[in-house]
């Protein structure tokens, strides 16, 4: 593995050797599972016994950065076996950080590669993640997100969340307009009465409170 990996120059080189064990241990095991040479496209499968690591998250979104520099370099001087194996292990380390990552930054990380990649199939598995996976104020916070497809994904999951979820949002000066627009969308194209009613009794606050400005 470390001849393998010094083909790929000095900086994946220096990610790959500064991964504690136990992070090189899971990108290892899973480029086993997915075979020598073989694609890695398989939905990963989360291990729901082992407890979320954001270290591992941390490291393996450097090297998946690491990988991914590396692939699109112009002039990169790999030969084809060693760009198909850069790519494995590549689509490997993203499939890890995918059945494990609990960090909204991660989370951009592989839904903006999947895009980039035209990955459409692993973008609505990472779509799927999203209530699984993220408190309500994290995936307020990627509605906030700069990458356009994130705050898509977001803001769909946040418009199918519970309204009393979301109506305990409402007392957050931060979260506060993103739920109301969920609120606002549950109510318009879903016709929840409970998402009706509190849009109603917030639209007639805005008018009492415009009324006294005026």
């Amino acid at each position: 593995m470390r001849t393998i990996i010094e083909d790929f120059g000095a900086r994946v080189a220096s990610v790959w050797e500064g991964l504690r064990s136990t992070t090189r241990n899971l990108v290892e095991r899973a480029l086993q599972s997915s075979g020598a040479g073989g694609a890695a496209t398989a939905q990963p499968q989360r291990s729901e016994s082992r407890p979320y690591d954001a270290r591992a998250d941390w490291e393996l979104s450097r090297l998946l950065a690491a990988f991914d520099e590396r692939s699109t370099e112009a002039g990169a001087s790999l030969n084809a076996e060693q760009e198909k194996e850069l790519r494995r292990m590549a689509d490997t380390t993203a499939l890890v950080l995918q059945a494990q990552t609990q960090s909204a930054e991660v989370f951009t990380q592989l839904v903006a590669r999947a895009h980039r990649l035209r990955d459409y199939a692993r973008i609505d598995q990472l779509a799927d993640t999203l209530a699984a996976r993220f408190a309500p104020s994290e995936i307020c916070e990627l509605a906030r997100s700069n990458n356009e497809v994130v705050r898509a994904l977001a803001q769909e999951t946040l418009a199918q969340t519970p309204t009393s979820t979301l109506i305990g949002l409402l007392g957050d000066p931060i979260d506060a307009e993103i739920a109301r627009d969920a609120l606002e969308r549950q109510a318009s194209e879903y016709g929840l009465e409970e998402a009706r009613r509190i849009v109603y009794m917030l639209d007639q606050v805005d008018v009492a409170e415009d009324d006294l400005l005026d």
